[in-house]
């Protein structure tokens, strides 16, 4: 079992893509390499495979990554499956992982973050915790999602480490992860990954 991520920028064309496409190519380098395992095609967007139980941390990371910059958000579906051809470009391997995730995108009219899988239940009760997500998410602010973003990156780092790194204060940092989330972020990535652990 894999996971597709297909995504694409909203508003791409109110922003230079120089703003964000360097944070796009940066965040997708984390999870492998281009072409074989991401790629961005039509300007602005991409694919991009992972393991299932990386696959809800990617996104939440791509988004805040994107979300770093003003007028700008990000459109994703989750897709696993399984991968029966796989070429060295993403875009031309196939499999139910990356039909899943392309009718998922498909899908995506009101909500910018789904998951489509073989576990129709699974799907149903984790669409629902996401769309109550990105009631926060979605109104992420470019200083919050930095925050987020590196705390996300680096998880183990405490927030006085962070402050450092990010030149802020020690409070600023509190303030933007409790602003956004985080804490109820990392509950639903825990709850996430060990559902995924059960069915994959």
């Amino acid at each position: 079992m894999i996971a597709i991520i297909t995504g694409d920028v909203i508003n791409s064309t109110e922003t230079t893509p120089s703003v964000w496409l360097n944070a796009l190519k940066s965040v997708l380098n984390r999870f492998g390499k281009e072409p074989k395992h991401w790629e961005i095609y039509r300007g602005d967007s991409f694919q991009l495979e992972v393991q299932p139980n990386d696959a809800l941390k990617a996104a939440i990371l791509i988004k805040a990554s994107i979300k770093q910059f003003k007028h700008i958000d990000i459109r994703l579906a989750i897709g696993i499956g399984d991968k029966t051809y796989e070429s060295k470009k993403i875009t031309e391997s196939n499999g139910s992982a990356f039909v899943n995730s392309g009718q998922c995108f498909e899908q995506l009219k009101k909500t910018t973050l789904a998951i489509k899988s073989p576990m129709i239940d699974f799907d149903y009760q984790i669409n629902i915790m996401l769309e109550l997500a990105l009631l926060v998410m979605d109104n992420w602010k470019p200083a919050t999602s930095t925050i987020l973003k590196y705390t996300l990156e680096n998880p183990k780092k405490n927030q006085k480490v962070i402050a450092k790194q990010l030149h802020k204060a020690q409070s600023n940092i509190s303030e933007g992860l409790k602003r956004g989330g985080y804490d109820e972020l990392s509950k639903l990535l825990s709850y996430y990954e060990s559902q995924i652990q059960t069915l994959c």
